[in-house]
């Protein structure tokens, strides 16, 4: 009996201490997760271009044909010096490839020879670069806002990795690989300006793409003029 009393006696005074605690415990609201705003943010370490090669200085009698093709992409070490952060420098490195199309016909030799020729069913110039750009840059950005508006212009400087000529018509074909002709580095400035996902890009070569060259007497000194859209991630 008595122990029936103490077993009892606990189980009542459990459930007054579950009820008391039930009532006494202070309500608290659930909240959502808040964002920690970053200060030390960079914007725009990656990158890629989409452009049309527009060839510069061209020789007499000189076209190009459907779409000279150029394509960038890279990564970029953004380096804010304002404690706003709205002005950074960055350097990087990066990858391009230009497709040219156009009607200069480039045969092997020592030294290779070119000529103007009209009569073909493709007739390309395909170079690829090792890019190192470094800019300066403006963006009204904040920590948590990722759409904004951004000026960064630079200068880049190619390292020639490979080059291939190609030309094929009814009569003739022609493949010349690592062409000697063709200069080793191409200098240039750029400029690329937009907000959020669209920035118009333009880069000015200084450099002509072949050195020493002749083409029906004259000096070729093409040199390449891009023109169209640069897109940033990160």
């Amino acid at each position: 009996m008595k122990l029936r009393f103490t077993f009892s006696f606990l189980i009542f005074f459990f459930c007054c201490s579950f009820i008391t605690a039930q009532e006494t415990e202070p309500k608290t609201e659930l909240k959502e997760p808040y964002k920690v705003i970053d200060s030390l943010f960079r914007e725009d370490q990656f990158y890629v271009s989409i452009t049309y090669n527009l060839m510069q200085n061209k020789p007499a009698g000189y076209k190009q044909y459907s779409f000279s093709t150029g394509i960038t992409l890279g990564a970029m070490r953004d380096m804010p010096f304002t404690k706003d952060r709205k002005w950074s420098v960055a350097l990087g490195v990066g990858y391009s490839y230009n497709n040219i199309k156009h009607n200069i016909q480039v045969q092997d030799g020592d030294p290779a020879t070119y000529a103007i020729e009209n009569s073909y069913d493709k007739n390309k110039l395909i170079l690829h670069y090792l890019d190192i750009p470094l800019e300066i840059r403006w963006r009204n950005a904040a920590p948590l806002n990722h759409k904004f508006w951004r000026i960064y212009t630079g200068f880049k400087a190619s390292y020639l990795l490979g080059s291939k000529s190609d030309f094929q018509s009814a009569v003739a074909n022609y493949k010349v690989k690592n062409n000697s002709d063709v200069s080793k580095w191409q200098l240039g400035p750029y400029i690329s300006v937009g907000y959020n996902t669209i920035n118009m890009y333009v880069y000015y070569g200084l450099t002509p793409i072949f050195k020493n060259t002749q083409l029906d007497n004259q000096d070729l000194k093409l040199s390449s003029f891009n023109v169209g859209f640069m897109f940033y991630i990160l």
